[in-house]
């Protein structure tokens, strides 16, 4: 993630959705005035490289799923997520490379009616963070 912006708006919706951890790799940090309440209410870990992390989910009963436009990717308006989901965001210019689509359990697609065919990745990750809601939504009052 190279936008500090993006990761400040997917905090801030994961904090809305009672999402308490995002993994970032690379140079992340946060706005805090973008990210609002949910610098304090979502822990934020950032590493060099995500394959490594990957894994380690996986390890740990994660499902891995891309949010990509790739073949084989199912549309998300009828995505089943499981209930232990590590949702995965690529760059926003170039996607997930190669070895770490080939990490990944399944492969989520926003279906596209028009131009320029993709979102920005704050949106796009907002999407599919409520769909994950909507399918296991969290309790209230969190």
């Amino acid at each position: 993630m190279r936008s500090h912006v993006n990761l400040s708006h997917i905090v801030r919706t994961c904090g809305c959705f009672g999402i308490s951890r995002v993994i970032a790799c690379g140079a992340a940090r946060l706005h805090e005035r973008i990210a609002r309440d949910g610098a304090d209410s979502v822990a934020l870990e950032v590493h060099r490289s995500l394959p490594p992390v990957l894994d380690r989910l996986r390890a740990d009963g994660y499902q891995i799923v891309g949010l990509e436009q790739t073949t084989g990717s199912e549309r998300l308006f009828t995505f089943r997520f499981a209930p232990r989901t590590a949702l995965v965001i690529g760059n926003e210019r170039t996607g997930l490379e190669a070895d770490e689509l080939a990490r990944l359990d399944r492969v989520a697609e926003i279906p596209m009616a028009g131009l320029p065919h993709s979102l920005n990745a704050a949106t796009s990750a907002a999407i599919a963070i409520y769909e994950y809601a909507r399918q296991f939504p969290p309790p209230a009052g969190s």
